[in-house]
């Protein structure tokens, strides 16, 4: 943990664990200790209602949508996109690339 070495005017000195002194404003608040509930969002919940019950929705490939809803949408069978590029559903290319 941190240790409050010195207060000087509007800013306090602190001792970070790494040995790193650092000068910080005394208007800032931190919080003591460590986090309680580190695995908490690596629960598995179990079945899908679960999941609904906080407010998730289900997560649908754009592959398998109608061409109105989706640009990779559409095709006979399990088509392939069809295109050079991965697109959202805004049309907008999802790749790094300029070209």
């Amino acid at each position: 943990m941190a240790k409050l070495i010195a207060k000087e005017g509007k800013s306090a000195t602190l001792k970070l664990p790494s040995g790193e002194v650092r000068f910080i404003s005394q208007n800032c608040s931190a919080t003591i200790g460590q986090v309680g509930n580190v695995g908490f969002n690596q629960k598995n919940l179990g079945r899908a209602g679960a999941k609904r019950w906080l407010g998730k929705r289900p997560v649908v490939r754009g592959v398998v949508m109608n061409p109105v809803d989706h640009p990779h949408g559409g095709g006979e069978g399990r088509a392939p996109i069809g295109r050079k590029k991965t697109y959202n559903p805004l049309g907008l290319s999802r790749t790094w690339k300029k070209n």
